[in-house]
């Protein structure tokens, strides 16, 4: 099938100009004060609560069976890669450039955990409401492939403890910005002299190799060299000064390790929190929707024309269960549009934190959005096309194949990332993730439209 160029521009960029005006609305709602906070955090828990696992439960279990629910296991594969390649990238960019002392973990999680709810539910909604995908049955097909990749966030974040790094960011004392630069002009100094050093031994041992005859005074001068270059590096580090170990630091400290709770407590309690994410109802509704999916009897409960299974019919001659997924169905559909308004007013109400310009960490704030939105897409395509080329992921699916691309060129998680944020740090506030998360926003509106269009063009021609 080929598309026209002025089609792919039209189909790629039709799903995002519908959820910028559905998050426009929500903005503009929240400015007026319409959509104030207490209004948003009890929408949002209507929409996680019930909405949103009714929209789950609607969509799996028409379309899973115990044929293609071996789909799952690229879907885990590819949701788990990216969460890996963020964490990654975001440790990198943390590494080389300044990030504040209460966002030297939550850019992991930033990094790592995109939003996969509001954002792809409603872009995949649209494309494969028509051509060139196939309407209703992609749709549903391609929002139950969603819910693996929100299972694989839900799980990875609450149940495996990788929330814990966003309360560490709030541990201990407050660092001066001063002294966390100072500290990584220190750390790039001494990669800086390692690789010199490194550098200079390997052209020296070349050097040995290339003329024998003055091999030994050569290495002798190589050898004196980087013993000059260790000292000046070692001169460096005891002249660069170090913040002083202050007596209230180590009474925190020394309180902290007296307080420190049981390792056989510490477990009881990540095993109970282990439980009660798992036990949400997003979780839940996707569990329970796979289960019924894969087992033919429990489905034919639901939906009519199950194969092998011969269902007694309700008198309207549908399922026995139909008007439960009916229902289900109905309620789901409210929590796309009302999904995009909350992410609209919590983006309206991000407080950048006041001061200049110059006191911000741009480079990492922009290494960042770079790396989730322009960095991540590459490496998804490649990963995807890889394992297509494999046979990991079957080439004729390409509700499957769209989605898993289509997963590689998303922000960092709002709602979730924020409201976490606010919680553990004592004060209702999230001034560095609010800096962080704009630009990715932004920039998302490009990137997302050419990866859409890139994609389609990789499966339809």
């Amino acid at each position: 099938m080929n598309i026209s160029s002025g089609t792919l521009l039209w189909v790629s960029v039709q799903p995002l100009i519908r959820l910028l005006l559905n998050v426009g609305c929500g903005f503009v709602m929240a400015k007026l004060g319409i959509l104030s906070p207490a209004v948003a955090r009890g929408i949002g828990q209507i929409v996680l609560g019930i909405a949103f696992p009714m929209l789950m439960f609607s969509k799996i279990i028409p379309v899973f069976s115990s044929q293609n629910i071996s789909a799952l296991g690229p879907l885990v594969l590819v949701a788990l890669a990216y969460e890996t390649i963020g964490i990654t990238l975001s440790w990198l960019i943390k590494q080389i450039f300044w990030v504040p002392h209460r966002f030297r973990y939550g850019i992991l999680i930033a990094g790592g955990w995109a939003n996969v709810g509001d954002i792809p539910t409603s872009v995949v909604m649209t494309l494969m409401a028509s051509a060139p995908f196939n309407g209703t049955q992609d749709e549903n097909l391609a929002v139950a492939y969603l819910a693996a990749f929100l299972l694989v966030f839900c799980v990875t974040l609450f149940t495996f403890g990788a929330v814990r790094w966003l309360e560490t960011d709030f541990d201990g004392p407050d660092i001066e910005d001063e002294e966390i630069q100072a500290q990584l002009r220190l750390k790039q100094k001494r990669v800086i002299g390692s690789l010199a050093r490194l550098a200079t031994w390997i052209l020296c041992h070349r050097s040995k190799r290339i003329t024998p005859g003055g091999a030994d005074s050569d290495l002798e001068a190589c050898e004196t060299v980087i013993s000059m270059e260790e000292n000046t590096h070692s001169g460096n580090a005891t002249s660069v000064p170090t913040a002083p170990e202050t007596e209230g630091k180590k009474e925190i400290l020394e309180t902290t390790a007296k307080i420190r709770v049981p390792t056989t407590r510490r477990i009881l309690r990540g095993f109970c929190n282990a439980i009660r994410s798992a036990s949400s109802p997003p979780s839940l509704s996707i569990v329970i929707s796979f289960i019924i999916s894969v087992v033919p009897t429990l489905k034919a409960l639901f939906v009519a024309g199950v194969p092998g299974v011969n269902m007694p019919t309700a008198p309207d001659g549908e399922p026995p269960l139909a008007f439960l997924l009916d229902t289900a169905t109905f309620i789901g559909a409210a929590s796309v549009p009302i999904g995009l308004m909350t992410l609209g007013s919590a983006i309206a109400r991000l407080e950048i934190p006041s001061g200049s310009w110059r006191k911000f960490p741009l480079a990492s704030i922009g290494a960042l959005a770079t790396a989730r939105l322009v960095v991540m897409p590459i490496l998804g395509v490649l990963i995807c096309q890889g394992l297509t080329h494999v046979g990991f992921i079957s080439a004729d699916d390409k509700v499957l194949r769209f989605v898993c691309i289509f997963f590689s060129c998303l922000p960092t998680a709002t709602t979730q990332v924020v409201y976490l944020t606010q919680v553990y740090s004592g004060t209702g506030t999230a001034g560095h993730l609010s800096a962080y998360l704009i630009p990715q926003y932004i920039l998302m509106i490009g990137t997302m439209t050419g990866l859409t269009a890139y994609t389609l063009r990789l499966l339809f021609g």
